[in-house]
């Protein structure tokens, strides 16, 4: 027998096992199941905060085995093969969606072959460090591009609530079996850490190349390569590249293509617009920014003063303003903000922890709900002039962050305290921050889009009555936070998950509008490359 037990502790009683054994056998009294010397077994699975009502409280789930060994319910990893290279698939991107999808394509003995704009994650950080110690922003290898994707220098977060779109226990389990702490089996908001996930993401880049997958570092795709296929649409053969810093031209051929390029990928949207402007569709998205707090300001509300032994608190806040939603996103507990552009003329940022979360600050994004009908008229006629009105909210999104640039210094960020935005006035001074480019004194509420000044200013007055503490004079906000998601959606048909006018073209991930986050886009590479693996043949 198989069953699962809930119970709740005080965080001293964490670790008293005598006393946890205690309750979960007074839960299973209470569901009749006695065990009388049965073989029985207690795995912990998930334990999860709850500090409301002034009291902290911990949530422990168990699954207990009663007269069978736990073993023999344990879902096994994959079995990967070696691909032979009688079937390529290629990969463009080396996200969760891409990397995943990789070694979805190795079950079935498919050889991947990933593309990557981007360096490997050794040579990514020097890019990185580049942004804050010289204002120098490769367009290609940035904390956007390079192996592993946007998420592999952020925090790892590995929770999601897109338990419909597939196994999440099985990505969990092939981030521990490439070097993953355990605990993000039980932990309820599992995250791997920054300073741990490039070495996961080396393991996976390794494993696939041991079992015959290519990849293809500082490599851009420009362009792709097509026949007419049976029923006289389009069908992708391939892709044409270059490598960012030869600038040599590479053709590659498969069966199929993944397109998994990620959230920041305006390239690549521009090039299908060009080729199938009706593939495209303008989506919401989010814009705001990155509001950070002294770690101690926040655990102390979240906790209620009792901090000891807890750790970093985390918080997620949501409201409706005017009909659109304002919502916290990113949240890191203990953390840093981070410089993420991908181009030298804007300011983009976003957050990222340690597995520690133990910096002395506390941030994450406060973004506004932005949907199609929202774009300024003049970004709309923009992208009708280029032939694809779907466009309009990624160049609205590219003006925000050349706004947030001219307001800059550098790859400073414009910033306001948030007591002073609340009242409309010049902030004279700052605590200090996490964010090593700097900051510089900006009245954000006096150029960001009205529509998200008004909102943004609303939505603290509403966090701050249900989180009292939020508006504080420590809090600093800096601008701007733009890539929550993509705000085009690359169109794919619902069955076979090719893009609707281009047989063989399978897009995938964030970058496409299907996913949003590392899970959610594992599992949607996952996906497509199953699918692109019955297209082309078992």
């Amino acid at each position: 027998m198989i069953t699962d037990i809930s119970i709740t502790v005080l965080p001293k009683d964490e670790k008293n096992e005598a006393f946890i054994n205690s309750l979960i056998r007074k839960e299973l009294k209470k569901k009749g199941i006695l065990l009388k010397g049965q073989q029985s077994s207690f795995i912990f699975e998930k334990k999860s905060i709850d500090a409301r009502h002034g009291l902290v409280k911990l949530h422990l789930k168990y699954k207990v085995y009663v007269g069978e060994s736990p073993e023999s319910a344990e879902k096994s990893l994959p079995e990967w093969k070696n691909a032979d290279g009688s079937r390529t698939v290629i990969i463009v991107g080396s996200g969760p969606a891409g990397l995943f999808g990789a070694l979805t394509l190795l079950e079935r003995g498919i050889k991947p072959v990933i593309i990557e704009r981007g360096e490997e994650t050794s040579d990514r950080k020097k890019s990185i460090a580049k942004i804050s110690t010289k204002d120098l922003v490769d367009p290609d290898s940035n904390y956007c591009f390079g192996e592993g994707g946007a998420g592999t220098f952020s925090d790892g977060k590995l929770y999601t609530r897109s338990n419909k779109r597939g196994d999440i226990s099985k990505i969990l389990k092939i981030f521990v079996h490439f070097g993953a702490d355990e605990k993000i089996l039980t932990d309820a908001h599992p995250h791997i850490g920054t300073d741990r996930l490039p070495g996961v993401i080396n393991a996976m880049r390794e494993f696939i190349k041991s079992k015959g997958g290519e990849f293809y570092f500082n490599t851009r795709c420009t362009g792709f390569i097509m026949d007419d296929d049976t029923n006289g649409r389009k069908k992708i053969t391939g892709i044409t590249a270059e490598n960012v810093h030869s600038h040599e031209k590479i053709d590659f051929t498969a069966e199929a293509v993944i397109l998994a390029t990620g959230h920041s990928a305006s390239d690549i949207y521009e090039l299908l617009a060009r080729i199938s402007p009706e593939s495209l569709e303008a989506k919401t998205f989010a814009a705001g920014v990155r509001v950070e707090h002294p770690r101690t300001v926040i655990d102390s509300i979240q906790f209620h003063g009792k901090t000891e032994g807890m750790g970093a608190a985390e918080y997620r806040l949501v409201t409706q303003v005017k009909d659109r939603g304002v919502y916290s996103f990113c949240m890191c507990p203990g953390g840093f903000v981070v410089p993420s552009a991908t181009g030298p003329d804007e300011i983009v940022v976003n957050g990222m922890s340690a597995a520690g979360r133990n910096s002395k600050w506390s941030n994450a994004a406060i973004v506004v709900e932005t949907r199609p009908e929202d774009i300024p008229e003049e970004f709309i006629k923009k992208a009708e002039d280029a032939g694809c009105r779907a466009l309009a909210g990624l160049y609205f999104r590219t003006y925000i962050e050349n706004q947030t640039k001219l307001h800059g210094n550098g790859q400073a960020a414009p910033a306001q305290r948030l007591t002073d935005y609340i009242e409309g006035k010049d902030s004279v001074d700052f605590p200090p921050v996490s964010y090593t480019p700097g900051i510089v004194p900006s009245r954000l509420d006096e150029w960001l889009p009205l529509q998200i000044v008004e909102r943004l200013k609303q939505g603290f007055l509403d966090f701050d009555r249900n989180m009292k503490g939020f508006i504080s004079p420590d809090a600093v906000m800096i601008a701007s936070e733009t890539r929550t998601s993509t705000p085009v959606r690359i169109l794919r048909d619902k069955e076979s998950l090719q893009c609707i006018s281009i047989a063989g073209l399978y897009p995938s991930g964030e970058g496409a509008g299907y996913s949003g986050g590392i899970v959610s886009s594992a599992m949607d590479g996952e996906k497509v490359c199953l699918a692109a693996s019955e297209y082309i043949g078992k």
